[in-house]
């Protein structure tokens, strides 16, 4: 799924992302960005990223317009 990151603290790992479906927030896992080649997040980045059991956003990675399937999106 694919959404923005609202909030990140890169000193605890915590924060929010809201899905585009439907702009529901979701809680950052603890290890969103183990295996991912990203080290931060910051406010307004577009993300990819699965849901773990507990419902935590997890396997964070890169988004962009294409991803996104946006009507602008180039693919």
């Amino acid at each position: 799924m694919q959404g923005v990151v609202r909030t990140f603290d890169p000193q605890t790992g915590e924060g929010v992302v809201i899905r585009d479906t439907d702009r529901e927030n979701f809680v950052f896992a603890k290890n969103a960005l183990e295996g991912s080649i990203l080290r931060n997040l910051r406010q307004g980045q577009r993300i990819v990223f699965e849901l773990d059991d507990a419902g935590h956003a997890t396997k964070v990675g890169f988004g962009s317009e294409a991803d996104m399937g946006t009507p602008t999106a180039q693919v």
